[in-house]
């Protein structure tokens, strides 16, 4: 039997958090090093599993296959496809930079103080939620992933309610009930998507008599499978519906931004760069490859909310006077963008859409990190409260001005590359929503440019004179993720060549072909 390295990936981290929850309760730094090391053995595991995979071999790679609940027909099966080594391989990478961030964030309050924060549980906590979304990435059993897609929530739902952010305003009994109103409307939201995708898994079952996808793909392949048009639709709504909530896509967004403005920073970053990306990633392994003709079906009616979340969500930025709300908001917009490019059906933009995900995690996770730098620092996150950074921090100013310039997709940064590809893949079947999809990326220059202007530029505010640049650990959380959107912004092909065979499988899965020119014959 092979090396089980698929396992090997999402198990590390899983007994990380045990390990780390179990350091004795005086060892916090121990805990905090231990979490460290081991986030970074597993991006080394990644990283043989990116290796490792073939672009041009089969479908999913590195397979794996275990009876589990053989009266259900559940099995323990896992594979990767060049969709899924991209995000496990964004997973994994950014975990590291989440829990540098975090050094401090789970400290007790006072030196001395018997009022103690539970470090430990904190960072074993981030580690859980890693292997969680490790999993959920390589699941090739319908029941199996949907465990993982609703068991991720747990994890998330302490680190949201039990670590808030510092940098509140009001009174400690304010922020709890602030910490706690946000942790429950995001459990709710998506307890509410899990259980109708949950009724869904089950007529799957009924309908199909497996939870495996390649069985599945098989028994629709030779005809055994023969799903009637409206169960196919049916089915398809409830898991599209689980899939929208966690993305988040309009209407069902509105826990976001309370989500990431009362969690600590690098929890926002794990929300929005690891965890969301779960919903549109199973768009495409789940929704299109599962019922591909309902997929057709609903197309119109969710391109209309991709482009609604895409202005929408960049207006709501343009006016927010908190900056992790107006993060919180820009990144509504980009799910927006990732949703149009997917269900464009045209091989530019699903690439375009896959390379989004990557592409925004990083980025999102550069500009949200250096601004809870910000944020620490001066003890608020209100705009009004900063001016003039530049002058008296300005490695911050510069790694902030860098990470808001791959938010509004400047080219020669990751995101370009994506969003033209979204935009272009778009345009080429549904001119009109290519069209009005570019309005997105004006409003996106408005409150990117805004925010650096109000925070960075101008005179010295009461409060920033004193404030400190940049420290060593803060830099080596900020550079290597600045480095990255610079490289893959002009050499975006180690990424193209993993995702393009992925997305023509997707493709063949919808039996769609992308559109020809027209070019008018020469007189």
């Amino acid at each position: 039997m092979s090396f089980p390295l698929l396992t090997a990936t999402a198990a590390l981290p899983a007994i990380g958090a045990i390990a780390t929850a179990a350091v004795p309760a005086a060892r916090r730094t121990a805990a905090k090093w231990l979490a460290l090391v081991v986030s970074l053995a597993t991006l080394v595991l990644a990283g043989v599993v990116f290796a490792r995979f073939e672009p041009g071999g089969d479908r999913y790679q590195l397979t794996e296959s275990h009876a589990w609940i053989k009266d259900f027909g559940v099995r323990y099966e896992l594979g990767v496809d060049g969709i899924g080594v991209a995000l496990l391989a964004l997973t994994a990478l950014l975990i590291p930079f989440v829990i540098l961030a975090g050094w401090h964030d789970a400290d007790p309050l006072e030196t001395n103080s018997s009022r103690w924060r539970p470090t430990q549980g904190f960072f074993a906590l981030i580690l859980m939620v890693e292997a969680m979304v490790i999993l959920s990435f390589v699941a090739t059993d319908v029941f199996l992933f949907y465990i993982l897609f609703e068991a991720m929530l747990i994890p998330m739902y302490f680190l949201i309610g039990g670590f808030g952010d510092r940098a509140h305003s009001g009174s400690d009994e304010n922020a709890a009930a602030q910490r706690s109103y946000a942790a429950v409307k995001f459990l709710l939201y998506n307890l509410a998507g899990g259980l109708i995708m949950l009724a869904a898994v089950i007529g799957l079952y009924v309908v199909a008599g497996s939870f495996s996808l390649s069985e599945i793909a098989e028994a629709r392949a030779n005809g055994s499978l023969d799903m009637a048009t409206s169960t196919e639709r049916w089915l398809f709504l409830g898991f599209f519906f689980a899939f929208a909530v966690k993305a988040p896509l309009w209407p069902l967004h509105t826990w976001l931004p309370n989500a990431m403005g009362e969690a600590t920073t690098p929890v926002a970053v794990l929300i929005t760069a690891v965890v969301d990306k779960v919903g549109t990633f199973a768009m495409l392994r789940f929704c299109l490859q599962l019922f591909p003709e309902a997929s057709k079906w609903a197309t119109p009616v969710i391109l209309v909310l991709a482009l609604i979340s895409i202005v929408y969500g960049a207006l709501l930025a343009v006016g927010q006077r908190d900056i992790k709300r107006l993060i919180a908001y820009a990144s509504i917009s980009h799910f927006g963008f990732i949703v149009l490019g997917i269900f464009a059906m045209t091989s530019q933009g699903q690439s375009g859409a896959t390379l989004y995900m990557v592409n925004h995690g990083i980025s999102t996770a550069a500009l949200m990190l250096v601004a809870g730098f910000l944020i620490t620092r001066r003890g608020s996150r209100l705009i009004a409260d900063y001016g003039g950074v530049q002058k008296v921090a300005p490695v911050l100013a510069g790694t902030f001005l860098i990470g808001g310039l791959a938010t509004l997709s400047l080219p020669g940064l990751a995101p370009f590359v994506s969003e033209f590809l979204v935009l272009v893949g778009t345009f080429s079947a549904y001119p009109v929503a290519g069209i009005i999809a570019t309005v997105g990326i004006v409003l996106a220059a408005l409150y990117v440019l805004v925010l650096y202007q109000r925070t960075m530029t101008g005179p010295v505010r009461e409060g920033i004179g004193g404030m400190p640049d940049l420290k060593v650990r803060e830099l080596a959380v900020a550079l290597p993720l600045i480095a990255l959107l610079i490289f893959l912004g002009v050499f975006p092909k180690p990424l193209t060549e993993v995702v393009n065979p992925a997305v023509q499988h997707t493709m063949q899965d919808v039996q769609k072909k992308d559109p020809q020119p027209e070019v008018e014959a020469a007189k």
